[in-house]
């Protein structure tokens, strides 16, 4: 694990055209970085993860200007661009078909889907490597997105080329992924940009519900996902035997944790995955039960990654 210097990051940029991985801060949470051009590199991201082949990754750019190398972006595209770059609003569009990023970011779909980070030291990356990177969360795939430095090592261990540590991850959710590709704007995973704010840059957005989670176009649209090893229960009032509560707000006594004493949403957002991961102790408890979030705001996302998380493994 290296600490974010100018150094670590020209070291980092040169393992990444080496064709390695290097995973690293968003303000979202961490992603496992590997140069979009090189098929080689990208094919070792699916297997340290161990994600599926069929799951398509998000490509990282520094600034709007370096999509027109990769998609075919629209009129919606810019204006939003303009509104949430850099941030955590991921975009899918249709592909160049003579883009250098390889095939293998788009899992066989004609579209690919892209986000400018707003993380200085991400930023700082991408631009001493001058390329776009793949880069999904650096985690093992379906498990609990890593929102710092050592939950990637803990999840990865040694199949990183290098770890840069810039602390704990601002928002700690991933982006909303919205789908431009077609002629209406379709969100394919709620986050931390809403459909209302969207809205009021490019007008009415669908909330998409027609996804194959067997053939999922975005990134977070697998039916289980963000897991941890034990069993979750939702919208639970308190504990039975064996479990751990996390709670939301007002809590009832004995909670194990609770995402906002306060009931403050992105206080929630910021510590969803890192208290899941605490809680993940097979050793003190038999399943995690989780009080009700509201399905309000950046809720919505919190809920989704919630059920995505205790549904059924497969």
């Amino acid at each position: 694990m290296s600490r974010a210097t100018a150094a670590f990051i020209a070291d980092g940029a040169r393992i990444l055209r080496a064709g390695g991985l290097v995973a690293f801060p968003t303000e979202t949470v961490y992603g496992l970085g590997a140069d979009a051009t090189q098929g080689a590199a990208v094919a070792k991201v699916y297997a340290a993860k161990g994600r599926p082949s069929f799951n398509p990754l998000i490509v990282h750019v520094a600034d709007v200007d370096w999509i027109g190398d990769i998609a075919l972006p629209d009129e919606r595209f810019h204006a939003l661009a303009r509104a949430f770059w850099p941030g955590p609003l991921t975009f899918v569009l249709r592909r160049r078909s003579d883009t250098k990023v390889t095939e293998l970011v788009s899992a066989g779909l004609d579209t690919i889907a892209v986000r400018a980070p707003a993380h200085d030291l991400a930023r700082a990356l991408l631009h001493a490597v001058e390329r776009p990177l793949a880069a999904p969360s650096a985690n093992r795939s379906g498990s609990v997105s890593p929102t710092r430095a050592e939950h990637v090592i803990a999840s990865l261990g040694d199949k990183v080329d290098m770890v840069l540590d810039g602390g704990p991850c601002r928002v700690g959710l991933e982006s909303t992924v919205l789908d431009l590709s077609g002629l209406t704007a379709a969100i394919l995973r709620p986050g931390p940009v809403s459909a209302q704010q969207i809205g009021a840059v490019i007008g009415p957005v669908n909330m998409s519900d027609a996804s194959d989670p067997s053939a999922p176009r975005s990134p977070g649209q697998l039916a289980s996902h963000y897991a941890p090893g034990l069993p979750m229960r939702l919208d639970a009032a308190h504990a039975q035997p064996g479990e751990a509560l996390l709670a939301f707000g007002p809590a009832p006594p004995g909670a194990a944790l609770n995402l906002s004493p306060g009931g403050n949403l992105i206080e929630a957002a910021a510590n969803l995955f890192a208290m899941l991961r605490a809680l993940d102790d097979k050793a003190r408890y038999a399943a995690i039960a989780v009080m009700p979030v509201p399905e309000a705001g950046i809720g919505i996302a919190i809920n989704d990654r919630l059920r995505r998380a205790a549904a059924p493994r497969g």
